[in-house]
């Protein structure tokens, strides 16, 4: 088994992992990994982002940004971390994703940039590559990536646990410093050896964990790894109930949730239940197509449990140009047999956008020392209760760059090969079973989307719970006896993260923003702070 030591370990390759790692890699004296549990370092989270990147456009401001994050946070999201987001991340796009990695956002026939507007925004200000914004940007930023000398990209190597000390440490008497991280233990996916990564810093970016529902727009990866590793070694999680659901995504009998954008509905696109009525006029009169992520989820999901539809309708005749501006879209329901501009596509909500996630300040630090986290396992406060659309991206690149700042500025020596232990598992253990980890899986996905989904109540939950605690400590006496590989670890991390919802949930008895507890009063839903 390898032991490698390095300045700087960075676990995930989406936006905000590599904004972080071309930061830090700017000190060319520091070594840095990044590893992905992928064999291409684009698919994770990042290159599902369709939409776009927020920015301000014109006549904008970050004041009207910051007002538009915290209305549709549903009163919860941190003033503080809005104002910085709203502050940085417009310099950060023009620095960093347009001068420096070129990425190629739309223009419009005049060479300016074509920026367009998405659900609860009050003005037009999202940049966006056609409908492969964020496959557009990790590919950009991976180019400039490779420029750097003292940067080593692993592919195929999974996080297994973080190495802590005390937990992991030889010496007993570090049971009297705090609890810090040193790294990680990671799977070799190849060899299926466990390699020790010793290092002064580790940061999380992990992305999401869509995949524990039975309907996700995520991609397979999308398990709650980064959020179960760190609740193991101790890190402090908030928000973890509050799970946005994306209103549309394409009904396909095989269930496979492709996402549709929610610029799609920005640029002229319409609900209509499958009897013709425009229902979210109804519902949310302010916003209508465009309201809140939670809002027109919980209707779709309304329409069709009260009228007993499979799906409501999106009308997207009102979109110029549907196939020239969202040409992955229009690809993909072709392919499902639906003709977008001369019928509505069906369309139903899917698990999308964990808002909640491991603690963080305002640098992306932990409650673990030298532990630091970014994008979606993170939790800054921006989204409070329910996302804003097309932040996610911001965020990770506003905090990648705030982490890799704070890195660069305090440096810290890994520990050594002596004073941590090699991997403890069970080498000549039978290979995990893959039906065991499909039955297993489907288990915690359909207990998650029927019991913990858009709806939820105390006898819902109190089900989920039970149910999961038992699956779990089956789960893990198969993890005791198999041996590791990427699926079972998944899983492993798949179960942890759904009782970590569900019992946040269950503990969280106040209805907001994408927690909705029908056995308790919804709050008002615009509670913006001052």
């Amino acid at each position: 088994m390898t032991v490698v030591e390095i300045d700087i370990l960075i676990i995930g390759t989406g936006i905000a992992g590599l904004s972080t790692a071309l930061g830090v890699s700017r000190d060319s004296a520091r070594q840095v990994v990044v590893i992905t549990r992928a064999d291409d370092p684009t698919m994770g989270n990042t290159q599902y982002a369709q939409g776009g990147i927020v920015t301000l456009g014109p006549g904008d401001s970050s004041r009207l940004l910051v007002e538009d994050i915290l209305r549709a946070g549903a009163g919860l999201s941190a003033v503080s971390t809005a104002e910085i987001v709203a502050e940085e991340g417009p310099r950060l796009v023009h620095q960093l994703l347009i001068e420096q990695a070129h990425v190629p956002f739309a223009r419009t026939p005049a060479g300016t940039l074509d920026y367009t507007r998405e659900g609860a925004h009050s003005k037009p200000r999202i940049l966006h590559v056609g409908d492969h914004t964020g496959k557009a940007i990790a590919t950009a930023l991976l180019a400039l990536l490779d420029n750097r000398p003292n940067v080593r990209l692993i592919t195929g190597a999974t996080a297994v646990d973080l190495i802590t000390f005390p937990h992991h440490a030889l010496d007993p008497l570090t049971v009297y410093q705090p609890v810090t991280c040193h790294g990680a233990y990671v799977l070799d996916q190849e060899t299926g050896a466990v390699n020790r990564y010793l290092a002064g810093v580790t940061v999380l970016a992990t992305g999401g964990l869509g995949r524990i529902y039975r309907y996700t727009t995520n991609p397979p990866g999308a398990r709650g790894d980064g959020l179960a590793m760190a609740h193991r070694a101790g890190a402090r999680v908030i928000n973890a109930e509050y799970i946005q659901f994306h209103p549309t995504s394409l009904a396909t009998p095989d269930g496979d949730n492709f996402l549709i954008s929610e610029a799609v509905r920005g640029e002229g696109g319409a609900l209509y239940t499958p009897d013709g009525r425009r229902f979210m006029t109804e519902v949310a009169p302010e916003w209508g197509d465009l309201a809140p992520r939670d809002v027109v989820a919980r209707a779709i999901h309304r329409e069709m449990t009260v009228n007993g539809y499979p799906y409501v309708l999106l009308d997207v005749s009102g979109v110029e140009n549907f196939s020239d501006r969202f040409p992955t879209i229009s690809s993909r329901c072709r392919q499902a047999g639906i003709d977008p501009e001369n019928e509505p596509i069906p369309v139903v909500p899917a698990a999308h956008y964990s808002c909640g996630g491991v603690w963080t300040d305002a640098w992306a630090r932990t409650t673990i020392r030298n532990l630091y986290a970014v994008g979606e396992v993170a939790c800054t406060g921006l989204h409070g209760a329910n996302r804003l659309a097309s932040t996610s991206l911001l965020e990770g690149l506003v905090f990648g760059d705030r982490a890799a700042r704070h890195i660069r500025e305090n440096p810290v020596a890994p520990v050594r090969e002596n004073e941590v232990p090699p991997w403890q598992g069970a080498p000549e253990g039978t290979p995990a079973d893959p039906a065991l980890i499909h039955r297993d899986w489907r288990s915690i996905q359909y207990t998650m989307w029927y019991y913990v989904g858009l709806s939820r109540d105390a006898h819902r939950l109190a089900r989920a719970i039970r149910d999961l605690r038992h699956l779990w400590e089956d789960i893990i006496e198969f993890y005791r006896r198999a041996r590791l590989d990427d699926a079972l670890l998944g899983l492993r991390n798949g179960v942890q993260t759904a009782l970590i919802i569900a019992e946040a949930a269950w503990h969280n008895r106040t209805s907001r923003g994408a927690h909705y507890r029908e056995d308790s009063p919804p709050t008002a839903r615009n509670q913006p702070r001052p």
